[in-house]
């Protein structure tokens, strides 16, 4: 096992609860009975689609910056990420009044540009098309600003932010009378993933943690199976933009191999059927990398061996043209 892997720790997450407990969004846990009669089972929905910045990613964002200010005064901060990062990171750089810099794939959404920059960041653009590796860029202007880099999942203070959902999860289902269920989660590099899955290791009761990914994307179900981590080449053609990553980190690998035994995927029309349900049963907006564990609910959640699944949908942030034609198809 990886020196890495209990490079976070519970103590951590408990930590960041702290930090958030001022300015984070407790999002609920909600149960519908159209979604639990299509499953044959109890399904709960955790809404981080409503989270501040419309996604999970304010969490590890504001534990992150705020970190860095505690431990560096007056530091600014460097980000790369395609959208729900970056917008984290720059609401809780502006929120703290320090400067942000975020690095973009010059293919991301438009939404999620003009989100970042209506936080005040700075936004420079990386060709994720050509092949331009956006963690280059990111150190060589970090090094040369002298700012503070909060990575997108492989940062301990990243990964135990987005484990303040796993809390959450465990006491809101421990209210709803839930001891034992299977947790479904959309996963990219894996610091929502392995947050969850290490804040519901301290659970009472038994919950199991599955990232779920797009099947053509799909590096963290293959590396779960070989024992090592394994990577996507090129870039991989999905509309689930906010989970599209090379691979799993060095940081999160090693928790989610402890803890979850298998990983899902999902194609796009099983994604782009769990957007359509969220809207017109949830009455939620779900973007695409958003909705992949509420479809693995709907496909997998038959068979897993709890009378209780739960699904977060991680992020609302979707462009309204894709969205339009999406809700429209097939009717």
């Amino acid at each position: 096992m990886s020196s890495f892997a209990h490079s976070v720790s519970y103590s951590d997450i408990l930590a960041a609860d702290d930090r958030l407990s001022p300015v984070v969004r407790r999002t609920p846990l909600i149960e519908n009975d159209a979604l639990s009669a299509l499953v044959g089972k109890r399904v709960l929905v955790k809404l981080e689609c409503l989270q501040h910045t419309g996604s999970f990613k304010w969490r590890g964002g504001w534990n992150a910056v705020k970190s860095v200010q505690e431990s560096q005064p007056g530091t600014g901060v460097i980000a790369y990420s395609s959208g729900n990062h970056a917008q984290g990171v720059a609401r809780a750089a502006q929120i703290l009044g320090t400067p942000a810099v975020i690095v973009m794939p010059n293919d991301a959404p438009e939404i999620k540009v003009n989100n970042t920059k209506s936080y005040g960041a700075e936004v420079i653009f990386y060709d994720r098309p050509g092949g331009e590796s956006r963690e280059a860029v990111g150190e060589e202007i970090a090094n040369q600003r002298g700012l503070a880099l909060v990575r997108p999942y492989d940062d301990t203070r990243v990964i135990a932010g987005q484990g303040t959902c796993g809390l959450e999860i465990a006491s809101q289902a421990a209210a709803m009378g839930v001891d034992s269920a299977s947790v479904f989660v959309c996963c990219g590099g894996g610091g929502l993933t392995s947050g969850i899955a290490l804040a519901l290791s301290e659970a009472t009761g038994f919950f199991k943690v599955y990232p779920v990914e797009p099947s053509v994307s799909d590096d963290v179900c293959r590396s779960l199976i070989s024992g090592v981590i394994e990577g996507n080449e090129g870039v991989p053609q999905t509309a689930c933009d906010a989970i599209i990553t090379p691979s799993a980190g060095e940081l999160t690998f090693p928790i989610l191999k402890t803890h979850c035994d298998r990983g899902f995927s999902i194609n796009e029309e099983q994604m782009e059927n769990a957007v359509r349900f969220a809207f017109n049963q949830l009455k939620v907006v779900a973007e695409p990398g958003g909705s992949v564990a509420l479809a693995a609910s709907m496909v997998f959640g038959p068979a897993m061996n709890t009378d209780t699944v739960i699904a977060v949908i991680t992020g609302g942030n979707v462009d309204p043209e894709w969205f339009t034609r999406t809700l429209h198809k097939n009717h």
